[in-house]
């Protein structure tokens, strides 16, 4: 797998104890790498990152990374080969109701980490993970391309747009020098689903909680229209970029989306309602009702372009809309319901991954 690049390799991982940096925590561990990771609290509870024992499988370290010289030091102190930044504030409606969180944590957390990078002695490959919300979203009906405006109407968006100039800005100012150790490159990818999330506002940790306790579930914006995809897919796309900028230089300071195939565009009507026929639900109406609450702006549809992906890293997406839809409730239902042990649960369905893209042929299988 990405060309055995991660075994015995130090990889650093921001925001290692939220949904996606616990699923690359367990994948990079699967993988052979020694893992490092860097988050200022549990972000939730029930918490992926307590459920799988991580802290007992990874190095922990208890920081926010807004706090520059901390998060200097601790990179200057592991001097990683590889560095994913996934710390931010990653819910919509935080950024309503603590809108200064959320642009010192995107803005200038991305900035400290930007800023304690060009400052190591060691090589290392940075994958920048940003989100298809710092793209302006003006509702076009095609995907969104990686030189499209940035920007947004909300304040979330707002701050995914502000982190991408910093890191354009940073990598022109500072990484284009010859004698620069670390190589950047930006991901971009949303509306990422699996077992394992349970942060506020998120429609399936909502389905899933109120599921496992026989109640419906509540929703504001049934038709709105979103590419579900499953957390292994952008993962996927991070690990892959990370392969190849590790050893092609001519990747320094691109971006990258990652995002599902077209046909797993679907309304949150469509999605709640296959979700729950793994829930025993013999009439989906049983499973939700309607209500008009909107409190804050949603937009209706907002899909990535991820042909430069598909170009030049030979990167697409493994899992068709059944096999995501399969993957995340059952992982939830084995949770619930069973007495699985969730960590073996979580391996499983990398390893299920793993062989699905092999049969795919896709480059970073090799």
């Amino acid at each position: 797998m990405f060309n055995n690049i991660y075994k015995d390799k130090k990889v650093l991982i921001t925001g290692h104890t939220g949904f996606k940096g616990s699923w690359l925590s367990v994948w990079l561990v699967s993988l052979g790498a020694k893992v490092v990771g860097l988050s200022k609290d549990i972000p939730t509870n029930p918490s992926m990152f307590e459920e799988l024992n991580l802290e007992s499988k990874i190095k922990h370290y208890t920081e926010d990374i807004r706090n520059l010289d901390a998060i200097t030091k601790i990179i200057e102190d592991e001097k990683p080969d590889f560095l994913f930044h996934l710390a931010a504030q990653a819910i919509v409606s935080t950024s309503y109701s603590n809108p200064i969180e959320t642009i010192s944590s995107n803005v200038m957390g991305t900035a400290n980490i930007m800023h304690a990078l060009k400052e190591i002695n060691n090589k290392c490959t940075a994958i920048i993970i940003t989100s298809d919300k710092a793209y302006d979203n003006v509702e076009q009906i095609w995907g969104y391309k990686e030189n499209d405006q940035m920007g947004g109407k909300d304040i979330y968006s707002g701050s995914k747009g502000a982190a991408e100039l910093i890191i354009k800005s940073y990598f022109n100012s500072f990484y284009t020098k010859k004698d620069c150790n670390v190589k950047i490159a930006i991901a971009r990818a949303g509306n990422v689903i699996g077992g394992g999330d349970w942060a506020k506002d998120r429609i399936v940790v909502d389905c899933m909680q109120n599921w496992s306790e026989g109640k419906k579930v509540e929703i504001r914006s049934p038709k709105a229209t979103r590419p579900w995809q499953h957390v292994l897919e952008p993962l996927s796309g991070y690990l892959n970029l990370g392969q190849v900028l590790y050893s092609n230089d001519s990747f320094n300071g691109e971006g990258y989306n990652f995002g599902p195939r077209a046909e797993q565009n679907r309304t949150v009507e469509d999605l709640l309602i296959d979700l729950s026929k793994y829930w025993d639900y013999s009439n989906p109406n049983d499973s939700y009702e309607v209500t008009d609450n909107i409190p804050f702006h949603e937009a209706g549809l907002l899909k990535l372009n991820c042909d430069k992906a598909l170009g030049y890293l030979n990167w697409q997406a493994t899992l068709d809309y059944k096999d995501t839809i399969k993957f995340t409730s059952e992982w939830y239902y084995d949770f619930y319901k069973t007495d699985k042990n969730i960590y073996d649960k979580t391996l499983e369905q990398i390893n299920e991954y793993e062989s699905k893209a092999r049969i795919r042929e896709l480059e970073w299988t090799k």
